[in-house]
């Protein structure tokens, strides 16, 4: 699969831009990228985000409380006219309540009063893993993506494989002296991560490609699919160290999982820890890479490319001192 490309220039058609989620390592990478190619873009984020708000450069900041209608409409919006909705938000757990009220009900809040300020553009960050739906977050993101699509509203809707920030817990570790953790012998999963700069170039491009226009989007950054065993070695490459490898059994997860489904029947809180032990185990086991619904097999060649940077590239640059890494919500190790 040749790689896709698209220069950092002005747009054509300058819009008015709402975008939510802005305070994530991607939300301000999309920022950047919008208001590089000249929109005028308007954050609405949360009073408890105001510090790192402040990182985003070119942009309004707006402050409210995104889980209801009326904070949308009244801080958000503010009854101006805007073109088009970016959204780079997500639930932070992805445990149930915050999946449906985030990934679904914040967005379908959003689009409702997008709409009514007359935005017909609405660019969405989903997940490529909605292809199979196991999990919470997974059936909320997907509940939007039907509604957007009914909704008349032209769409982007764009699943990533996978992220740098979330292939990048073990660093420490390996530097550390200590061996490089896989489920199995790694190379149950592979995926093409793309990094926060390539995948917030890709959003602000669907404002104007119109080849992007009203389809479901798989993503993945430059290069071949990576498995996690080709990652750990990598990384023992650039420390200029002999490999070594832990291998953590799956059935672990399971049982881990088990457990805790069944203490939550009494306790809420170990349901919430049991749905985090599945999201764990999902990834561990699923490829982040398009999938065949007919066989259910994860194709790497069916996985389109975009972008610059590698994954290995921003290794090194950690290793350098040149970048850091900000963990995601979902990160396996």
């Amino acid at each position: 699969m040749a790689t896709l490309s698209l220069p950092p220039e002005l747009s054509p058609r300058p819009r008015r831009v709402m975008l939510l989620g802005a305070t994530g390592t991607i939300g301000r990478a999309t920022a950047r990228a919008l208001v590089r190619e000249g929109h005028e873009v308007v954050c609405f984020v949360r009073e408890d985000r105001r510090r790192a708000a402040m990182q985003i450069e070119g942009a309004a900041l707006r402050y409210g409380d995104v889980t209801t209608a009326e904070s949308l409409a009244r801080d958000g919006f503010c009854g101006e006219r805007f073109d088009a909705l970016v959204s780079c938000m997500a639930s932070r757990s992805g445990v149930s309540r915050d999946a449906w009220a985030i990934d679904h009900r914040a967005h379908v809040d959003a689009l409702a009063a997008a709409r009514h300020a007359g935005v017909t553009q609405m660019v969405l960050l989903s997940a490529i893993c909605v292809q199979k739906p196991l999990l919470a977050f997974q059936q909320a993101k997907l509940a939007f993506e039907t509604h957007l699509i009914a909704s008349g509203v032209d769409y982007s809707i764009v699943r990533p494989t996978a992220f740098f920030k979330s292939l990048s817990g073990q660093i420490a570790r390996v530097r550390q002296g200590k061996p490089y953790l896989v489920f199995g012998d790694g190379e149950l999963t592979a995926c093409k991560p793309i990094s926060d700069d390539d995948l917030g170039l890709y959003l602000a491009g669907c404002l104007d490609d119109e080849r992007r226009r009203n389809r479901i989007l798989p993503i993945g950054g430059p290069g071949p699919a990576i498995t996690p065993r080709q990652q750990g070695e990598k990384l023992f490459a650039l420390l200029g160290r002999a490999p070594k490898f832990k291998s953590v059994p799956v059935a672990m997860l399971d049982a881990i999982v088990l457990a805790l489904a069944a203490f939550g029947r009494v306790v809420p809180k170990a349901a919430d820890k049991a749905e985090l032990a599945r999201i764990g185990r999902y990834y561990a086991t699923e490829s982040m890479l398009v999938r065949d619904p007919a066989t259910g097999r994860y194709d790497a060649d069916a996985t389109p490319s975009f972008g610059t940077e590698t994954l290995f590239d921003y290794y090194a640059r950690v290793l350098d001192g040149e970048a850091s890494v900000e963990r995601g919500d979902h990160a396996v190790f």
